[in-house]
């Protein structure tokens, strides 16, 4: 029998999906998460955070391995594994069909023969509501098994016996040179009836198709293809297909510090990734992806701009209470484990700018957007006046009280910016005298409380000693010119005093308030924004030194998590994280000159010094 699973390397996941929720496939080929039917869905395996007793569903030689490796199949999210024992070598297949029009979702894996015979075994141990239910598990007719605990089922079908050893599901075989084996997990509600289940060489060949031309779609051509292009299958696999939400990753209280309490919920939309989403999209020619984000962000605030939040459940939902579940030990002891994200209830200005700069960034590609879209953004305007001088939580989200944090000031900045440029030239209807007066009045409060001439720095927030690496996105948003001695000086400073090993931290969590306990690894966006500044800066040498650096720290299938943990070496926090795989997208089109966020920002920032506006 295997033994109990140990601790891993957040690195050693790889991620499969349908486009409605993923699952994450350890090295040796136990999947350790998946929560079913949605993204946000209560996980039937959670190993992840646990010990096998809290789910997997494991496929691997039953001897010593001699060698292992995996990649992906071209540029699809078919998962390939290679092992090789003593006996011969086989080949894990994992990957989930795109369920278009079913609703059933499934999990198909195929072990197939490359050389010798290789003895097998195979595990699965259902744990619904995050581990905690053990299910009851009986055999139906046509040979197949199902697992039920309340609204859940899950049917396995395969040609191989299984039988039951404690609370799991077990099979043993072996595997010949050239012979196929294949296993199909579907889960549907258990009132219905079971599903029919796909023919598994029809779905493999299916999903190679669906992914290959997707990705075959894709508009760079640069020297960093294959990351970008891996990128943007990734954030793919993170869209939640029915309404077009991007859930910022596919896991739940991974730690940004191993053993601490820094552990937050993922699986939902933030309203901060809408432009870093737009542009990704748009500039690699995914029109269509970039209009469902914008028809999801649309319905998501739709309502009293003084409801606006943070984040929204995938379908658009508002509520995302807080949870502990006491019973999960975490990652690597990494505790609490928690469900649900308190910080949709906080107040951030800084959403009403990145709302504003998305619409404002459709309306420039000329994506096809609702009829309210003019509407919404007079009232997200009007409200922003009434509360943009007040002290937020900020983008991240601190837990230790507001305060008038500079990114959320310049996010307000290009509220009423965007506004302005969308009167004068896309006929957006509103006050804009005031809306200009209104943006002139933020710029000057931030360069005269933001900026700490002793450091030549702008900070985290006013008053404050503290550097934010947030600020880097003042050249990339227009605020200021990338060569203004005030961000050249800005930017030489936090990457003298954030950087570890080449790396960014957000801000010095020995000397900020946020809440929280101290310490955690590298942040790898702001690692990505400090190369985009680099870039306008002239100092491309650099930026692609750091770029290469940064792609790097992928794990072996090109993924990236939230944060880097230079000490240990090793990603930390949920994974992937698509904020990482959307920054990497925008600084490789940025190093090609091609529509990249910081170039457009630095033409805009060169036009408006020009004509003083």
């Amino acid at each position: 029998m295997f033994s109990s699973v140990t601790t891993r390397a957040i690195g050693d996941y790889a991620l499969i999906g349908d486009c409605e929720t993923a699952a994450l496939v350890a090295k040796d080929g136990s999947i350790d998460w998946l929560c079913w039917p949605r993204f946000d869905s209560g996980a039937c395996f959670s190993a992840l955070l646990g010990t096998e007793k809290h789910g997997r569903w494991r496929i691997s030689p039953a001897r010593e391995l001699t060698r292992r490796s995996r990649r992906y199949r071209g540029d699809t999210l078919i998962l390939e594994t290679e092992f090789e024992t003593q006996e011969g070598a086989v080949s894990l297949i994992d990957f989930m069909p795109i369920r278009k029009d079913r609703q059933v979702s499934e999990i198909v894996r195929m072990v197939v023969g490359k050389r010798g015979r290789v003895d097998m075994r195979m595990e699965v141990a259902f744990r619904f509501d995050y581990g905690r239910i053990v299910p009851w598990v009986s055999r139906i007719e046509g040979g197949l098994l199902r697992a039920v605990a309340g609204p859940h089922s899950a049917i396995l079908k395969s040609p191989v016996p299984t039988h039951g050893e404690n609370f799991t599901t077990v099979a043993e075989f072996s595997v010949g040179e050239g012979e196929r084996v294949p296993f199909v997990l579907a889960h549907e509600a258990s009132h219905l009836p079971p599903p029919r289940i796909c023919n598994p060489e029809q779905a493999l060949a299916e999903t190679e198709a669906y992914w290959s031309e997707w990705s075959g779609r894709c508009h760079y051509d640069g020297p960093w293809k294959e990351a970008v292009t891996r990128s943007l299958i990734t954030v793919k696999a993170l869209t939640y297909r029915p309404t077009g939400g991007i859930v910022a990753a596919p896991t739940t209280s991974l730690p940004e510090q191993f053993g601490s309490t820094r552990n937050w919920d993922y699986r939902f939309c933030w309203l901060r990734d809408a432009t870093f989403t737009l542009l990704s999209l748009i500039n690699a020619g995914y029109r269509t992806e970039a209009e469902s984000w914008c028809d999801w962000l649309l319905r998501a605030v739709a309502g009293a701009a003084s409801q606006i939040q943070p984040l929204y459940g995938i379908g658009g939902e508002h509520r995302n209470d807080e949870v502990e579940l006491d019973w999960l030990p975490g990652f690597g002891g990494s505790r609490p484990v928690r469900i649900g994200n308190g910080a949709y209830s906080q107040l951030q200005v800084d959403v009403f700018g990145s709302v504003m700069d998305a619409l404002h960034a459709a309306t420039a590609f000329g994506l096809d957007l609702h009829e309210a879209s003019a509407g919404l953004q007079r009232e997200l305007l009007k409200h922003l006046e009434s509360v943009w001088r007040e002290p937020d939580e900020g983008i991240w989200e601190v837990r230790s009280g507001r305060k008038h944090f500079v990114h959320s000031k310049l996010m307000s900045w290009v509220a009423f910016d965007r506004a302005v440029i969308s009167c004068e030239r896309f006929g957006l209807a509103g006050p804009v005298d005031r809306w200009r007066a209104l943006r002139d009045e933020i710029h000057a409060e931030i360069i005269e409380k933001g900026f700490d001439a002793g450091q030549g720095a702008f900070v985290q927030s006013y008053g404050s000693k503290v550097l934010d690496a947030s600020v880097l996105l003042m050249p990339i948003l227009g605020f200021l010119p990338p060569d203004d001695p005030r961000i050249v000086s800005t930017t030489r400073t936090i990457e003298r005093e954030l950087s570890k090993d080449g790396l960014l931290r957000r801000y010095d969590t020995g000397k900020a308030e946020d809440g929280l306990p101290a310490s955690e690894g590298a942040f790898l966006a702001c690692s990505f924004w400090l190369a985009d500044n680099m870039i306008l800066q002239g100092r491309e040498h650099e930026a692609r030194r750091l770029f290469e650096h940064l792609l790097s720290l992928r794990n072996d299938v090109g993924l990236l998590a939230e944060q880097y943990d230079v000490k240990r070496q090793a990603q930390a926090g949920n994974f992937p994280q698509a904020f990482s795989h959307f920054a990497l997208i925008d600084t490789a089109f940025n190093f090609a000159g091609i529509r990249g966020a910081a170039r457009e920002a630095h033409m805009k920032s060169q036009k408006a010094a020009r004509t003083g506006t």
